[in-house]
């Protein structure tokens, strides 16, 4: 198989060399642990937050954003909510209405019910599914605004029926907050918003402070820092995931467009320097029109300077001998994003054993799955696809099982129900049935 090289900004590696198993190792290194620096740091603003609350959000506030919040700013108002919804385009309230729409279309679709079944001997089991009482939602600032991600966990929230959702964003000095976000913020019906950001946002939600409430599941992806604090809130309250930076793996044959292939590389890469935007392609001359397709394109991308530095960093082509190779290499990276750009992906979808979401086709862009297509882009990444699945309804649901025993079923489980709780030492436990037995 051909070498190892860099063409366009991006290494091509050979599936199978020292090089390229390097490489993937990196990435799996790349998603590993927090920095103890930045643990160190975030334990530090949890614990001030959790003893003086609003006092210790605000002065986080004032320290990384420069905004000097107070209790009586620290919401966004009813009527600052409309103005900001209202700064919007006509045309832009209607994509985002759109994708609204599609969203919750996708998501009523895994809506659980309550069940319950009759046993022959009159005992009746089942399940409760009720929703969480109050959940929150983290929506990051910097580099970009984020509407899509306030549909995309907001909607699910609704279907799910949690009635109170509370929306933290960072703001400025300004207190602004971006426009779209409010825009999506009224669409998805979010209770409040607040202009809160970083690890201090997390532990104001995780534990309450006397102007946010304390919440009890959180969601949402954020930077390192928002990551290391949801990492250390869990227990104390839910969370769905800990969303490191974003990745694409794009398979792709002989019949893909290489400029198609890098643009879906490049709709990952601008997100972050550490993005990491990988092809694996079933050929080198295929790989080559690729790499000279990302050179090309990100030259022309406004973003240029993010989206090079993820490639240089993180970005390959990576050159197999066939579409099932490819896959195997794809399943053991566990992609949040997975393109199958290739003659039948169908046929090929049954293969794909670790992925946060697949995107079928060339007519079918990553990028279709981050605002309209439907299904959930809140996705694990970091390899954690193995075991790990998009944000859904079921993450705002909470199941409770139940059981009502007659006394001839019990008296008929009796006997095994003492010896199992003999077999494993616990006398008491088996007292409590044979005491019903008298």
């Amino acid at each position: 198989m051909a070498g190892s090289g860099r063409e366009g900004g991006v290494r091509i590696l050979a599936a199978g060399t020292a090089e390229c198993t390097s490489f993937l190792a990196g990435l799996r290194d790349r998603a590993e642990g927090t920095p103890a620096r930045v643990e160190e740091e975030v334990r530090a603003i949890l614990e001030d937050v959790r003893a003086r609350g609003d006092a210790a959000v605000f002065d986080c506030a004032r320290r990384f954003d420069g905004a000097a919040l107070t209790a009586a700013t620290v919401r966004v108002s009813d009527d600052e909510r409309r103005a900001g919804a209202q700064e919007l385009a006509a045309a832009d309230r209607e994509a985002l209405a759109l994708a609204a729409r599609r969203i919750e279309a996708f998501h009523q679709r895994q809506r659980r019910e309550t069940w319950s079944f009759n046993e022959p001997d009159g005992s009746v089991l089942g399940q409760m599914v009720r929703p969480l009482r109050r959940v929150g939602i983290y929506v990051p600032g910097g580099r970009a605004a984020y509407p899509s991600t306030v549909l995309m966990a907001a909607v699910p929230a609704r279907v799910a029926g949690v009635p109170e959702v509370i929306l933290c964003t960072p703001c400025g000095a300004d207190l602004r907050v971006n426009p779209p976000v409010l825009a999506a913020a009224e669409l998805a019906g979010v209770s409040a918003i607040y202009r809160v950001g970083g690890a201090h946002a997390v532990a104001a939600l995780a534990f309450g402070t006397g102007s946010i409430p304390r919440v009890d599941k959180i969601v949402g992806p954020g930077n390192i820092y928002v990551a290391a604090a949801k990492r250390l809130v869990f227990g104390a309250v839910g969370i769905d995931m800990i969303a490191g930076p974003t990745e694409v793996v794009v398979v792709a044959d002989e019949t893909a467009r290489p400029d198609w292939v890098a643009a879906d590389l490049l709709a990952q890469a601008e997100h972050d320097p550490v993005a990491a935007p990988i092809a694996i392609v079933t050929s080198r001359p295929l790989a080559e029109k690729v790499a000279e397709a990302l050179g090309a394109q990100v030259a022309a991308l406004p973003r240029r300077g993010v989206a090079a530095a993820a490639l240089e960093a993180h970005g390959a082509v990576i050159v197999v001998g066939r579409v099932g190779e490819a896959l195997g290499v794809a399943n053991a990276i566990a992609p949040e994003h997975l393109g199958l750009m290739v003659a039948d992906p169908w046929r090929w979808l049954p293969e794909v054993e670790n992925a946060g979401a697949v995107f079928l086709g060339g007519a079918t862009p990553e990028v279709a799955g981050d605002y309209l297509a439907g299904p959930n882009h809140v996705l694990p990444t970091g390899g954690t696809a193995r075991f790990a699945s998009p944000l859904a309804v079921d993450d705002f649901v909470k199941r409770t099982s139940f059981a009502a025993l007659t006394p001839n079923a019990l008296q008929g489980m009796a006997p095994d129900l003492a010896r199992l709780a003999r077999l494993e030492g616990l006398e008491g436990h088996a007292r409590s049935v044979e005491i019903r037995l008298t």
